[in-house]
């Protein structure tokens, strides 16, 4: 990079790599007490500003429920944390493989070790869950961590630069600016892992930045992830269930149901239900404190096309008993929206919702569902509802989704000992609890020969003693 021709912010931003890359390479791996107290920091970061964190997510959404960032974002930090500490010894330690028979006595062992330096550039929907459980498994592992916040949430993004800053060395951990140029370079920096959460448009991007310097990435991404409503289902709990799921956040959640799929004698009805627990949980007021904003006036005026080019096209809007009170828009609240009878040729059928819109369509049968969710790219999730188990097996072997939770929404993402990721245009790789680990961790096959193996057999000059071993090493293959 010419210095000549970059600004101070970028760079800062090369400086910081280039020290943690060079620290990164005289200390490769920390041991378990100066990982552990890392952890320990970080958990700090959290509890020291809890308030003032939920406060300043408050202040970049224009509203967001306490609530929702404490059970959605801070206890799922700490959870992370607490996991990875009360384990990371064991993770640490070698891993015992199997030696194939021809090569004994020796012994085979795969040894963890810190990549180097992570990058995490981060989302504004969740900005402090999704910012730092990677990171927690990063530094679990033993890396460097690098943060590139949203810039669509200052106010957080600032106070996480100087919380970090006062429990960590930057040679450690930091936080960079969120100005564009920074945003635009993070990629393209060396990282030994990168991990990117947010679109499947930018996700591209960043892999090909990544990529240019073989890069390896996690991708986190979103995509249309599917609710399959079975005949077998109790409609009236279902309903409560997916009205949760999408309007957690205010449907800003990559995990969420982005469509129902509902048997076509049951849509209306379905619906109906849909509304009445979304008006039961969050009410009529746009002012109710659990109800939370949309991120910026451009998100909510995509939210309005989607639902007015719906509309145009023929499907029934469901919404509150007021959706036209002008107050909706006045605290930036996008009213729950359903979209009954919606078709594909719909743009809230082609574009992630990323909202409180929630379509809904008929199918004819399983078969049907199936493939109606076969024909698009793989979905991040997949929720599936009823009480016949064949037809729960059907749904789960043909179709592929990064993950699926039965009989409700979001929660698989809640399992610290299950890997979180997508698949195909939803993402790549995974992390939480030892995933995360491993992730951000090269496992070293490391072989071990022992002074009584006979491998010296297999050099020059060759004679009949290879002519032996080969017939040896073919009777044990």
């Amino acid at each position: 990079m010419d210095r000549s021709l970059t600004s101070a912010p970028l760079r800062a931003l090369e400086d910081a790599f280039q020290a943690m890359v060079a620290r990164s390479r005289t200390e490769p791996a920390p041991n378990l007490a100066e990982r552990l107290d890392r952890l320990a920091r970080l958990r700090a970061v959290v509890a020291d500003s809890e308030e003032r964190f939920r406060q300043a997510i408050s202040a970049d959404f224009g509203h967001r429920s306490a609530v929702e960032t404490t059970i959605a974002e801070t206890l799922l930090v700490f959870s992370e944390i607490r996991h990875a500490t009360k384990h990371l010894k064991t993770w640490m330690a070698p891993q015992r493989v199997a030696t194939a028979l021809q090569f004994l006595p020796a012994r085979n062992r795969l040894i963890p070790q810190p990549l180097g330096v992570i990058g995490i550039i981060a989302p504004w929907n969740y900005p402090l869950q999704l910012t730092l459980a990677p990171a927690v498994g990063a530094i679990a592992a033993g890396n460097r961590v690098i943060i590139k916040p949203s810039e669509l949430v200052p106010h957080f993004s600032a106070l996480l630069k100087d919380a970090v800053g006062q429990k960590f060395d930057a040679s450690e951990m930091l936080v960079t600016g969120t100005e564009d140029e920074v945003a635009k370079a993070f990629a393209t920096l060396p990282f030994d892992h990168l991990v990117f959460t947010g679109s499947t448009r930018v996700g591209r991007l960043v892999a090909e930045a990544a990529g240019r310097n073989l890069t390896p990435v996690t991708l986190e991404l979103g995509g249309k992830s599917p609710a399959i409503i079975d005949g077998s289902a109790d409609l009236d709990e279902a309903a409560e269930r997916v009205a949760y799921g999408k309007l957690l956040n205010a449907g800003q959640t990559c995990i969420a149901p982005d469509y129902v799929l509902v048997p076509q004698n049951s849509v209306q009805a379905f619906a109906e239900k849909v509304r009445a627990q979304m008006r039961r949980m969050f009410g009529t007021d746009p002012a109710n404190k659990d109800y939370t904003a949309v991120i910026s006036d451009r998100h909510y005026a995509r939210l309005e096309g989607l639902v007015a080019d719906a509309a145009s096209r023929g499907a029934k809007i469901l919404q509150p008993a007021k959706p036209n009170d002008p107050n909706w828009k006045a605290h930036r609240k996008f009213p729950p929206t359903l979209v009954v009878g919606a078709s594909e040729e719909m743009a809230v059928m082609r574009e992630e919702v990323f909202g409180p819109v929630l379509p809904v369509l008929g199918y004819r049968d399983r078969t049907d569902a199936i493939a109606f969710v076969n024909r698009r790219d793989r979905p991040l999730a997949l929720y599936w509802f009823g009480k016949d188990r064949a037809a729960r097996d059907e749904v789960l072997s043909r179709t592929v989704s990064g993950g699926v939770t039965v009989n409700d929404c979001l929660f698989h993402f809640t399992q610290i000992n299950q890997p979180m990721g997508g698949v195909g245009a939803s993402g790549t790789g995974a992390y939480h609890g030892e995933w995360g680990f491993r992730t951000f961790s090269k496992l070293k096959p490391v072989f071990y020969r022992s002074k009584f193996n006979r491998l010296a057999d297999l050099y020059p000059p060759y004679g009949g003693k290879i002519a032996r071993l080969e017939k040896m090493m073919r009777f044990m293959s």
